[in-house]
């Protein structure tokens, strides 16, 4: 048997009434995304302590599995005018054949070795090495499964960073898989900060199953505290919109860490934190680089 995969295009103020209208109306499943992924156009999701800012894109888009017998047009028609909007939405749509869905997103995760003693490891795999410090993380809702290039390059940080007992904040902690990293490294007090509620469940989830203490909470809460390590995994421009709540965070004599950052734009990120401490090139993959620093 067939599905239909229906692709519409909207924003972010219709995106998620439009999701629960045609779940509603018997869509299979539903997802959001950021319809510019991938461009330069992406939007990354933030927000600050205190804030009552919600997730959205701009551009959304919105993917829904439907019954391939249906009319996927009037289907979509009624479901627009209850979410609010005005005239029918820009869409696609294609067959999708029926398949084992857990087994086939299963097979796209295999164990990541990041260094010589650090693994991210799916849990339906075996540890590769028995040895190693091994983080279990499945894919869920939230992003951070360790084989982008910033991941990896915040993970070879940590690595060579943490001690025994340091304090340490994850700041846009997604599936939590570095606030788990510094705490399976030796990390004390270890806290992960995101403005997703679905990344603080992963995250915790995911702390659960490693074994690990880990603090993990939604932005919206106001964060209290210095830390010995402060990663900030998200993009460019809300790392500069950030830079002094994010410093302020930093104790002194702590470190600092931005990935989610392009090799062009080091500039701008070292000039909006050079007032709150002096950050460098740590590292670089795939033109993502590393930045980091120590505050004096």
């Amino acid at each position: 048997m067939a599905w239909l995969s229906l692709s519409i295009q909207t924003d972010c103020q219709h995106a998620e009434a439009l999701a629960d209208a045609l779940l509603d109306a018997g869509a299979l499943a539903v997802s959001i995304e950021d319809a510019d992924a991938g461009t330069p156009d992406e939007q990354p999701q933030f927000g600050e302590p205190g804030s009552l800012s919600r997730p959205g894109w701009l551009h959304s888009r919105v993917i829904a599995l439907l019954d391939p017998d249906g009319d996927a047009r009037q289907l979509l028609t009624t479901c627009a005018a209850l979410a609010g909007l005005d005239d029918l939405p820009s869409f696609t749509q294609e067959a999708v054949a029926d398949q084992d869905w857990v087994r086939l997103t299963q097979s796209q995760f295999e164990p990541i070795r990041v260094s010589e003693r650090l693994w991210i490891v799916p849990s339906w795999h075996q540890a590769p090495d028995p040895q190693a410090i091994v983080l279990v993380l499945d894919p869920g809702m939230a992003f951070g499964t360790g084989s982008h290039p910033t991941t990896r390059l915040c993970l070879e940080w940590l690595e060579r960073r943490v001690l025994p007992g340091m304090s340490m904040l994850d700041y846009g902690c997604g599936s939590g898989i570095l606030a788990i990293a510094a705490a399976r490294l030796g990390a004390g007090d270890v806290v992960g900060v995101d403005i997703d509620p679905q990344a603080v469940i992963a995250a915790r989830n995911n702390a659960e199953g490693n074994g690990v203490s880990a603090r993990f909470q939604d932005s919206a809460h106001e964060l209290h505290g210095q830390f010995d390590l402060v990663v900030a995994n998200i993009l460019a421009n809300p790392l500069k919109v950030m830079a002094p709540l994010i410093s302020a965070h930093v104790r002194q004599g702590g470190s600092l860490a931005l990935s989610g950052v392009l090799f062009e734009q080091a500039e701008e990120l070292i000039a909006a934190y050079a007032p709150y401490l002096p950050l460098g090139i740590a590292d670089a993959r795939d033109g993502w680089i590393c930045l980091a620093g120590v505050k004096a």
